[in-house]
């Protein structure tokens, strides 16, 4: 079987033996576009991709014998998970490789912007001190602790509980946290409060993002939602860039609706330069790389192999984001096996 590999600097080596030793051809391409991704998947059975260019319907629709598609990360929104379940293609992606790096860097965006550590850094190689007078007064009323206020968490799953523990050091009076796909018995293993959207917003000081991008939660926080937050509240997001609608969030921010924002994530990506939010004070912007570590770097490329090896010989990958897409295959092997004839069944192992 071939297996296509989207160029990447990370650990190449290793995957490539991976799968050699698996008895697998690997061919590898840059990919820009779509139409480069269709040329280099065309004839493959499996495929181990990056973010861009999109996994779409037309990518998986000119790929009759692919099977497989191994995503870098743990987002799938790159991947157009309808068509992939309707033409019996599983994508997989690789929960947990990146964990604690994109909790780490939202709780270091909202001790920045909570201790204002970006305008003091500024404001002292501009020459000011605190002794001196050049550090304003509104400048040291403004500063602010954790300890003694409300944290809230939309979207409760692995990295939104690996935050809550991280914040939790810190001593708000509170943790809550948003996610109908959550039960409260979860959530009482780690401290925290289930509640609406609307209250959580309304409560909270503070606000961190971690749920993936669905219809549901796209423009979830938007000109409505932004007015239920305190004007003191400080909101970051790791998670996905349309979330929030941008637009809405920049006016937010200009008119002190809320305190700050911090994002390592836009709606369009890269971020534009005359995006409103890079010029405003009280806003930071990094360029989506909340999950990168030399570790995330030498692990996730691995991971992404193995569920590419692992589905191919039959058994159940790392992570699957279209589980319906079992009982499709079921429905080929029953009646016309194509892309699928002659790969061990593995239905039993994915369904558990």
């Amino acid at each position: 079987m071939k297996v296509a590999l989207q160029s990447t600097p990370f650990n190449r080596v290793n995957r490539v033996d991976l799968f050699s030793a698996a008895g697998f051809e690997v061919v590898e391409g840059k990919c820009k576009s779509e139409d480069d991704l269709i040329e280099l998947l065309k004839d493959a059975d499996a495929a181990q991709v990056g973010v861009m260019p999109l996994t779409s319907r037309k990518v998986l629709q000119a790929c009759p014998k692919l099977k497989v598609v191994s995503r870098m990360g743990v987002g799938v929104d790159s991947i157009d998970l309808d068509a992939a379940t309707e033409l019996g293609v599983l994508a997989c992606n690789v929960p947990g490789v990146n964990t604690a790096e994109v909790a780490d860097h939202a709780v270091a965006m909202m001790l920045g912007l909570t201790r204002r550590l970006y305008d003091s850094v500024r404001s002292t190689k501009e020459g000011a001190w605190r002794s001196n007078g050049k550090l304003t007064v509104e400048y040291m009323k403004t500063v602010r602790r954790i300890a003694g206020h409300t944290v809230g968490i939309i979207g409760f799953g692995d990295i939104g509980r690996a935050f809550a523990t991280r914040m939790r050091s810190f001593g708000p009076t509170r943790i809550i946290a948003h996610d109908p796909y959550v039960p409260q018995t979860t959530a009482d293993l780690y401290g925290v409060e289930l509640v609406s959207l609307e209250t959580l917003l309304g409560e909270s000081d503070y606000v961190s993002i971690h749920t993936a991008l669905t219809d549901e939660t796209r423009h979830m926080i938007n000109e409505d939602t932004l007015k239920l937050m305190k004007p003191t509240a400080i909101l970051v997001n790791t998670a996905r860039g349309p979330v929030i609608d941008g637009n809405a969030l920049a006016s937010a921010l200009q008119a002190g609706t809320i305190e700050a924002a911090g994002l390592d994530v836009t709606e369009i990506e890269p971020v534009e330069s005359h995006d409103p939010l890079l010029g405003l004070p009280n806003a930071i912007v990094t360029p989506h790389l909340a999950g990168f570590s030399p570790t995330f770097l030498e692990e996730c490329p691995i991971r992404q192999a193995e569920n590419i090896i692992r589905v191919l010989t039959g058994k159940a990958p790392w992570g699957l984001a279209n589980p319906e897409v079992i009982k499709t295959i079921a429905v080929l092997r029953s009646t016309n096996p194509g892309r699928w004839e002659g790969v061990p069944d593995f239905s039993t192992s994915l369904a558990v």
